[in-house]
């Protein structure tokens, strides 16, 4: 804890993200930053080439080639279901989201120059990542009390990519999420916060809805202990796991058959 960093004013705080499009996650998160009385959200940069259909779908060809097109129905189908079981919930974010659109840039390189001077021009007192390519010191350690970062995984067992699938493959028993400080290592930074919610024979929707929304608590309370000077870091302890990656379809089709068929295994 380091009381002597406590602001006596509302914390300014800007957030790196990626992608051609902002994920729900992403998007609540950035509201509940805007209606937080101890925050003040300057403004979110994410790195994208473009910001259309096409750019969504060529940015998951990119990233999951032959899945892309089964993941996009399966995001699209989503958010249909979304609307149509809570519609007002879904356009009262994205009416608060077109609020905040002014704020929100979209550029080729987060580690530009003009991006590097745009965030030093704010002059927040922290950084946030939700959902961004790897960051670089010379952007991360603009804000002098650092950049926190979620990482839906128990660290330092479960780093890199789609860590609650690759839970629920290895039959863990639980589902972690959690905010760090971050450094110039892959998911090492020191731990701010951590939770976990059950996985039992649940599906892994269920269980990452769970998560995020768990995960959206914890980063808000991170963030004002931060503001407060009552953030307490702890360095990760145990065995560093392995670094994992996207699911392949045979990884998927595992796990499904797995949930369908009661079966349960341990790496």
């Amino acid at each position: 804890m380091d009381k002597e960093h406590e602001l006596k004013r509302a914390i300014r705080v800007v957030l790196f993200g990626g992608g051609p499009a902002l994920e729900r996650g992403v998007k609540q998160f950035i509201c509940r930053l805007e209606e937080h009385p101890e925050i003040e959200f300057l403004g979110g940069f994410c790195q994208s080439e473009a910001q259309t259909f096409w750019a969504v779908v060529k940015d998951l060809w990119q990233r999951r080639r032959f899945l892309a097109g089964p993941l996009l129905l399966l995001q699209i189908g989503s958010g249909i279901s979304r609307f149509l079981s809570q519609p007002r919930a879904e356009i009262e974010l994205n009416r608060k989201l077109a609020r905040l659109s002014k704020r929100i840039y979209f550029v080729p390189d987060l580690h530009a120059e003009n991006v590097l001077e745009a965030v030093r021009s704010l002059t927040p007192d922290l950084g946030l990542i939700y959902g961004s390519p790897i960051l670089r010191p010379k952007l991360f350690e603009i804000p002098p009390l650092g950049t926190l970062g979620i990482h839906h995984g128990k660290v330092p067992e479960y780093r890199g990519k789609k860590t609650t699938f690759w839970a629920m493959y290895n039959g863990e028993e639980t589902a972690w999420v959690t905010i760090q400080k971050v450094n110039v290592g892959l998911d090492t930074g020191e731990i701010v916060k951590q939770g976990a919610v059950p996985i039992g024979r649940r599906s892994l929707p269920v269980v990452w809805n769970e998560l995020e929304a768990l995960g959206l608590d914890l980063y808000l309370e991170a963030i004002v202990e931060v503001k407060r000077g009552i953030a307490s870091y702890q360095p990760q302890l145990g065995r560093k796991g392995k670094l994992y990656r996207d699911p392949k379809f045979d990884d998927i089709l595992s796990l499904w058959w797995r949930s369908f068929s009661g079966q349960k295994i341990k790496e």
